[in-house]
């Protein structure tokens, strides 16, 4: 069977139409659902999804943006599983595609997905020696605020791999801003880090207590002891 004609008859297969409207109501009404839950939807697309590893990042890219266009949501998160499974195909070139499909139908659930795909892509690309942040200086001064938060984002799990200056510059850089996305990234990428230097985030938001929110405190000094 074709492809997408199979996503959607093994999605339609594993919905729950009596999920379907609180999910929506979650997520403030933005999208319709299926009513798949997650463990359902990546049980349903697993086989679906490995049978693409020979594929190649092009027609990888086209199929998450073809997933991307259907209106239920679900399908925007069957395209994200299918990056994060194959991200070892995708190379900094591929980021601006990325980061494009990551503005369109923008909330955070998938804006938060896309940024773990681009972190692993970076991430491979800095142990190689290569800019493990290209494309996110830019994406740190863009417009939209969703590739703000992308950018705050992307070293997520990177642990001793982090460039702390580049994280700490970036946390200072939005800490600014009053969008309360932009604020909770902040916090979130600097606990995530305090998982590997607890010592740093806690000096670095004591010594920045004036310009951090409370809200970007609060989350960055989350599990650190009193």
């Amino acid at each position: 069977m074709e492809f997408h004609a199979a996503v959607k008859t093994v999605l339609e297969a594993a919905a729950d139409p009596g999920r379907a409207a609180p999910m929506q109501a979650y997520m403030r009404g933005q999208f319709v659902f299926l009513g798949v839950a997650a463990p359902q939807r990546r049980l349903a697309a697993k086989a679906l999804l490995a049978g693409l590893q020979d594929i190649g990042a092009d027609a990888l890219l086209q199929h998450a943006q073809r997933l991307w266009q259907r209106p239920e949501r679900e399908y925007q998160h069957v395209a994200l599983d299918m990056l994060a499974l194959h991200w070892r195909q995708l190379t900094i070139g591929h980021v601006p595609a990325l980061l494009a499909l990551a503005r369109q139908r923008a909330w955070w659930d998938s804006v938060d997905g896309m940024a773990g795909i681009v972190g692993d892509v970076l991430r491979a690309e800095r142990r190689r020696g290569g800019d493990g942040h290209a494309h996110m200086d830019a994406a740190l001064r863009h417009d939209d605020f969703w590739l703000r938060r992308i950018a705050l984002l992307h070293q997520l799990g990177w642990r001793a791999d982090t460039d702390a200056a580049w994280l700490f510059g970036a946390a200072l850089a939005l800490a600014h801003e009053d969008e309360f996305f932009i604020r909770k990234a902040i916090g979130w990428a600097l606990r995530d880090y305090a998982r590997h230097a607890p010592e740093a985030v806690t000096a670095f938001a004591d010594a920045h207590r004036q310009r951090l929110s409370p809200l970007t405190r609060r989350e960055a000094l989350k599990h650190q002891p009193s």
